[in-house]
């Protein structure tokens, strides 16, 4: 039988939860959030507006298909974090998105090894011959960075990376480009925001805080958005899933943090014992160096106490021995 404590802490809970439900009037960016806002087809609108927007002045997405499962990468932990479609433009052009919302260890070079597989899957090995065999739809990375970048990752908030000549910048190939997304980096207010794309980035940063959606009266798609996003639309079973997601978050927090201390503490070590091997190394040369002086000095004596026993004048044995007169003076 459950004590009337234990009773009341069970209600605590319930209520702390539904609470924290209602207060929390849109969903975090977390996987879950971040597969239900661009993942799934009633969603379609969504991600074809932000892609335009991402994109603007340079290809107009009119239309999009979510990649089949078999496609999409082969282990459950990539499933997570990848979102992948194949888009048609207005004038025709296909090219492949891959979205990824989840920071991993090496985080640029895991989503460069994603790029390339999508570009492989398209090649038909068993036509190597052929001069279509190498022929592939575009591949655009998009990566939202829902935490501080490492000083050896990107420095600003979007970073765009085209294969282009190093030396006149022209880009050379259109089949490969890397978009990073550092969201903490983006530090402009809601009246700050001037273009859609801006917009969309601070809804995306701040999802979780807001009370209510701005900039719905400015463009559709964001009332649409405010739909979505709103957890007081999730089932029970959505809620469980969204949950679970923000446990997912914590945990990649906590490693993050407990690397980037276990780096801290390891470089200070290193440093200490680099600095204690520099210390001993510096001593060695210092004692060597005076070990040769004192040698040094010791023969000139030896020198002079013979040129002394041979009667020479002090001048003189000062001048071939090399010490000074008052020196000299002191050895006999």
């Amino acid at each position: 039988m459950i004590s009337l404590s234990l009773r009341s802490f069970i209600v605590y809970l319930q209520c702390k939860q539904y609470i924290r439900l209602w207060a929390n009037t849109s969903i975090q960016f977390t996987d879950w959030g971040f597969k239900r806002l661009f993942g799934q087809e009633f969603s379609k609108p969504l991600l074809i507006s932000f892609l335009n927007d991402l994109l603007v002045d340079e290809l107009h997405v009119k239309d999009l298909t979510f990649r089949d499962k078999e496609l999409l990468p082969p282990t459950k932990d990539q499933r997570g974090i990848i979102c992948d479609v194949y888009c048609e433009t207005d004038t025709g052009d296909r090219f492949i998105v891959e979205m990824q919302n989840r920071w991993q260890p090496n985080f640029l070079d895991r989503s460069i090894c994603y790029a390339c597989r999508s570009i492989l899957d398209q090649v038909d090995k068993g036509r190597a011959e052929r001069e279509d065999a190498y022929k592939f739809l575009p591949v655009y990375t998009i990566c939202f960075m829902n935490y501080m970048p490492h000083t050896d990752e990107v420095s600003k908030f979007r970073t765009d990376i085209v294969l282009a000549d190093k030396d006149t910048k022209a880009q050379v190939s259109n089949k490969l480009r890397f978009i990073y997304l550092a969201l903490p980096l983006f530090e402009k207010k809601a009246e700050e925001c001037v273009t859609d794309f801006e917009k969309w980035i601070y809804v995306l940063k701040h999802m979780e805080a807001l009370s209510r959606m701005p900039f719905t009266a400015q463009k559709e798609i964001f009332k649409q958005l405010e739909d979505y996003a709103d957890s007081h639309r999730l089932t029970k079973k959505e809620w469980e899933a969204y949950e679970n997601s923000l446990w997912v978050v914590r945990d990649n927090m906590a490693c993050m943090a407990a690397a980037e201390r276990e780096a801290r503490e390891k470089g200070h070590a290193e440093g200490h014992a680099e600095g204690h091997a520099k210390g001993m190394k510096q001593g060695r040369a210092e004692g060597r160096a005076e070990g040769r002086a004192e040698g040094r000095a010791e023969e000139k004596k030896a020198i002079a106490k013979q040129f002394l026993a041979m009667g020479l004048t002090v001048e003189q044995v000062a001048q071939g021995s090399g010490l000074s007169i008052e020196e000299v003076k002191g050895l006999q």
